[in-house]
C-alpha cells in the first residue's frame, strides 16, 4: 500500500478536504491509534490505480483510507461500507491482510458519498512474478486455513448454500453482456465450450468445501514486506467459498498480466508448481479434503468470470458516471483516463482470440497433470 506514492495535494482537492472535515467523526476500533487532531494533517493521494477505490495516506500516521469509488457488491454506501470493513477483519486473523484501524460514514452530497476505512499501510513492494509467487500462494494458505466460522457468524459477508451454483449464476449475469461487446467470434466460441463444461460441473452433485476466500487475489492486489511476507492489501469482495478460486485469481493470464508492476506471463510448469504448493500447505493444516480434482474446473471458473467482467466492463464503461453513493458504477468518468486506457488494453487481450486461446490450452495442459472434478 506504499508503493507508488503519490504527491500531496492542495487545499483545493475536494477529497482531501472532506476526509479532513470527517476524521473527527471516524469511527476508530479498539486499539486503534486515532489522530489527535485533523488540523494539519498531511494527506497524500495514492495513484489512481483501481476501478473501486481511491486511496490517501494519511501521513506519518501508518494509515490509509480507502474511499469507495463504487460497490462492486452493488450495495448501497453503507452496506457497502460494513461489508468491505467486514473483509478485512476475517483476513486480517491470517496475518497476510491490512488491520482495519477505522470508518468515515458516508456523507452524501461530498467526494465521501460512499465514506471510507482507515486501514493498516503496509510497508512493502509490488509482488513481481514469478520471484513473488511462493509468497502469494502462502498467503493464500494462510487465508483459506482459517476455521470457519458458525453460519450464524458469517454475515455480512456472502456465504450461499450452493456457492458453486451461486457462481455459476454470477457468470451467467456477467455474460449477458457477450453478444454486445463486440467480441470476436473465434472468442466466444472458445469462451462457450468452457461454459458448457462448466454447466455441466454444476450440475453435478459433487462439492468442495467452502473457506474465507478473498475472491480477488489477482498479484496486483498482494505487496511483499521486507520479511518476504506477502500482504493482500485490496479486500472488498471476499465470501465464504471455494478456495482453488483464489489460486486460479493468482496464476491465471488474465490476472497476472494486469498489473504493470507485478506482470509476468507463467508458463504451465509455474503454475503447476504454484498449485502442487498449495496443495501441500493446505495438506499440513490437516484438512483431508482432496482438491487436486478440483483445481482445474475450477481455474476455468475463475476465468469465465473475469472475461465476462471484461465483456461487462468494455459494455458499461461507456455510460455516465452515476450520481449518488450506491450501487455499482463501472463508468470510465470515475477513474483516470491512463488507468482507463490500460484497462480497456488488457480487456482488449483477454477477450482476443489470443488471449481466449492461451487460457484455454493452458488449461487443457493442467487437466492432464491434476484430472479434474468433471472428468
Amino acid at each position: 500500500m506504499t508503493a507508488g506514492r503519490g504527491a500531496a495535494a492542495g487545499p483545493g482537492d475536494a477529497l482531501l478536504d472532506a476526509l479532513r472535515a470527517a476524521l473527527p467523526q471516524a469511527r476508530w476500533r479498539a486499539g486503534a491509534s486515532a489522530p489527535r487532531a485533523s488540523e494539519g494533517l498531511r494527506l497524500e493521494r495514492l495513484p489512481d490505480k483501481g476501478l473501486a477505490h481511491d486511496h490517501v495516506r494519511l501521513v506519518g500516521r501508518g494509515l490509509l483510507a480507502r474511499v469507495p469509488k463504487q460497490s462492486q457488491m452493488g450495495l448501497p454506501a453503507e452496506a457497502n461500507l460494513a461489508y468491505q470493513a467486514a473483509c478485512f477483519e476475517r483476513a486480517a486473523a491470517s496475518g497476510h491482510a491490512p488491520r482495519l484501524a477505522g470508518c468515515i460514514d458516508p456523507v452524501p452530497g461530498t467526494p465521501l458519498a460512499r465514506g471510507a476505512l482507515l486501514v493498516e499501510e503496509i510497508d512493502g513492494a509490488p509482488a513481481a512474478l514469478p520471484q513473488a509467487l511462493p509468497a502469494i500462494v502462502e498467503a493464500l494458505v494462510a487465508i483459506h486455513r482459517l476455521p470457519l466460522p458458525e453460519v450464524a457468524q458469517r454475515a455480512p459477508l456472502l456465504d450461499e448454500a450452493d456457492a458453486l451454483a451461486a457462481l455459476a449464476r454470477e457468470i451467467d449475469a456477467q455474460g449477458a453482456h457477450l453478444p454486445s461487446a463486440g467480441i470476436p467470434a473465434a472468442s466466444l466460441a472458445g469462451i462457450e465450450r468452457v461454459r458448457a463444461r462448466w454447466r455441466a460441473l454444476v450440475a453435478l452433485p459433487a462439492r468442495p468445501p467452502k473457506r474465507l476466500i478473498t475472491f480477488d487475489a489477482h498479484p496486483g492486489n498482494f505487496l511483499v514486506r521486507a520479511d518476504g511476507r506477502a500482504v493482500i492489501v485490496d479486500l472488498e469482495k471476499a465470501r465464504y467459498s471455494h478456495p482453488p478460486l483464489d489460486l486460479a485469481h493468482a496464476t491465471l493470464y488474465t490476472s497476472t498480466t494486469w498489473d504493470v508492476q507485478s506482470r509476468a506471463e507463467l508458463s504451465v510448469d509455474e503454475v503447476a508448481r504454484a498449485c502442487e504448493r498449495w496443495l501441500q500447505g493446505m495438506r499440513a493444516s490437516g484438512a483431508a479434503t482432496d482438491w487436486r480434482p478440483w483445481l482445474v474446473p475450477l481455474r476455468e471458473a475463475m476465468w469465465l468470470w473475469a472475461v465476462t467482467w471484461c465483456a461487462k466492463w468494455r459494455v458499461l464503461s461507456a455510460a455516465p458516471r452515476r450520481a449518488g453513493g450506491d450501487g455499482e458504477d463501472w463508468s470510465a468518468e470515475g477513474s483516470d483516463a491512463a488507468l482507463v486506457a490500460h484497462v480497456r488494453s488488457r480487456v482488449d487481450d483477454y477477450l482476443s482470440p489470443r488471449g481466449v486461446a492461451r487460457v484455454v490450452e493452458e488449461c487443457e495442459a493442467l487437466r492432464r497433470r491434476f484430472g479434474a472434478a468433471d472428468a
